[in-house]
C-alpha cells in the first residue's frame, strides 16, 4: 500500500535537490561560463560532501534498494530517494502514492537571480527551465515549476513562453516587486495573459525569490543561533514572522491594481510560506478595499471584494507544523491544499498524520478539497 493509501492525493510542494553542475548542463554556451556558484549554506556546511555522497549511493544498488520503500520516512535532503535523479523520483512517486506533484528546484537558483547582468539572470531561468522540465519529463504526475523573474516585462515575457513551451507545468515567480513597478502594472499584463491562457498556474514559494527579514534585526548582541534544523543557513525564529509579508504585498498589488478582475482565469499557488495568516489578510484586503474605492479608481473599479478575487484565483499550503483545521475552517474550505515537501525535512516525516491530527470535524468534503480538489482549481481557470 502506497503512503497516500486509497485516498487519491495532489501533492503541491516537492524539490530537486540539485548537484553542483546541474544547471550549467542546461544552460547556453554564453551564459554557462558566467553562472555564479550554487550558494549552499542553507543546507549546511557539509552539503557538498551530502551531494557526493548521494551521487554515489544512486550508482549503488544495494543501498538504494535499503531506501527505495517508505521514502517519506526515510533519507530526506540529497540522501533522499528520488532527489536528485528522475528515475528515481518516479519510483519515489509510486511509493509515496500521489495522484500530481508540484515539483520545485531547491538551490539552483541562487546561481542566476542575485545577478545584475540581465543576460545571465534570464538566461539562468531559460536553463533552469530546461532543466526542471527535462527532469519531469515522462510522467505526468510530475508538474516541473519554471523560475521567471519580473524585472524586465519583455524578457520576463520571453521565459514565460519558453517556460511554458519546454514543458513546465507553472511558474515561480518572486514574490517581490517585479523592479521598480508593481506586479500589477500593465507592463505585466502579456505574462498574466500569457499564463492565463496556457492555463499554467503562477507560484510564490520560500526560497531566493522571497525578500526576508532585513539583516539588521539579526544584530541582536548575541552569536548568530543555528536555523531550526540545526544547521545551515535557513529560517530563524524571525524570520517566520516576516515570512509572510512578501507573499501578501504580492497578492494585495495583484488583487487591488485589478490584475485578477483584468485577467479572471488567472490562478496561482502560495507555497512554502504558510498559511495561518491568511484569514486575516483577506479581511484586511476587504477593510483595505472599502477604504479606499472612493478616492482610487482601481480599487473602486474592482468587480467584486478583493477577498473574493483571492480566493477564485489562489490556494495556499499551510505548513505541516501548522493547525491546518483551524485555518480550514476559519479562511474557507476552498484555500488551502496538501504538500509533503519532499524530500526536505521540512515536510516531516508523515505530514498526512500531521494534518490529520488537526482535521477533527471537517466533513469528507473538505478533506477532498485539501488533499485533491483544490489543487485542481488550480489548473481549471
Amino acid at each position: 500500500m502506497p503512503y497516500a493509501g486509497t485516498r487519491l492525493i495532489n501533492d503541491a510542494d516537492s524539490h530537486i535537490m540539485e548537484s553542483l553542475d546541474w544547471l550549467a548542463g542546461y544552460a547556453d554556451a554564453d551564459v554557462r561560463e558566467r553562472l555564479g556558484s550554487m550558494r549552499l549554506e542553507a543546507g549546511g556546511s557539509g552539503a557538498a560532501k551530502a551531494i557526493e555522497r548521494a551521487q554515489a549511493r544512486v550508482r549503488d544498488p544495494v543501498a538504494t534498494a535499503e531506501i527505495s520503500s517508505n521514502v517519506v520516512a526515510g533519507p530526506k535532503g540529497w540522501a533522499g530517494f528520488g532527489a536528485i535523479d528522475p528515475a528515481e523520483r518516479r519510483a519515489a512517486l509510486d511509493d509515496l502514492g500521489f495522484n500530481r506533484q508540484l515539483v520545485f528546484t531547491t538551490f539552483a537558483g541562487s546561481q542566476f537571480l542575485p545577478s545584475r547582468d540581465l543576460a545571465v539572470k534570464y538566461g539562468g531561468a531559460r536553463a533552469l527551465n530546461r532543466a526542471v522540465a527535462d527532469f519531469c519529463r515522462g510522467d505526468d504526475r510530475l508538474i516541473g515549476v519554471g523560475v521567471v523573474p519580473l524585472d524586465e516585462p519583455d524578457l520576463a515575457l520571453a521565459e514565460v513562453r519558453g517556460a511554458i513551451a519546454a514543458g513546465c507545468g507553472a511558474v515561480w515567480l518572486p514574490a517581490a516587486p517585479a523592479g521598480d513597478r508593481s506586479p500589477g502594472h500593465p507592463d505585466l499584463d502579456p505574462i498574466w495573459a500569457a499564463l492565463s491562457e496556457a492555463g499554467v498556474p503562477f507560484m510564490l514559494h520560500v526560497g531566493a525569490l522571497t525578500p526576508m527579514l532585513p539583516a539588521a534585526y539579526h544584530n541582536n548582541g548575541h552569536p548568530r543561533p543555528k536555523d531550526w534544523l540545526g544547521g545551515g543557513e535557513n529560517l530563524r525564529a524571525k524570520d517566520f514572522f516576516s515570512l509572510a509579508f512578501a507573499p501578501q504585498n504580492f497578492l494585495a498589488s495583484l488583487a487591488l491594481d485589478g490584475v485578477f478582475d483584468r485577467f479572471p482565469t488567472l490562478r496561482g499557488g502560495v507555497i512554502e510560506l504558510g498559511a495561518g495568516w491568511v484569514p486575516d489578510f483577506l479581511r484586511r484586503l476587504d477593510q483595505a478595499w472599502k477604504g479606499w474605492r472612493k478616492t482610487d479608481p482601481v480599487v473602486g473599479g474592482l468587480s467584486m471584494p478583493p477577498s473574493q478575487l483571492i480566493r477564485r484565483a489562489v490556494r495556499f499550503t499551510p505548513f505541516a507544523t501548522e493547525d491546518a483545521g483551524t485555518i480550514i475552517r476559519e479562511g474557507g474550505e476552498e484555500l488551502f491544499l496538501f504538500s509533503s515537501d519532499y524530500p526536505h525535512p521540512e515536510g516531516t516525516k508523515n505530514p498526512i498524520e500531521r494534518f490529520e491530527s488537526t482535521f477533527e470535524g471537517l466533513s469528507e468534503e473538505a478533506r477532498d478539497r485539501f488533499y485533491r480538489r483544490n489543487f485542481e482549481d488550480m489548473f481549471a481557470g
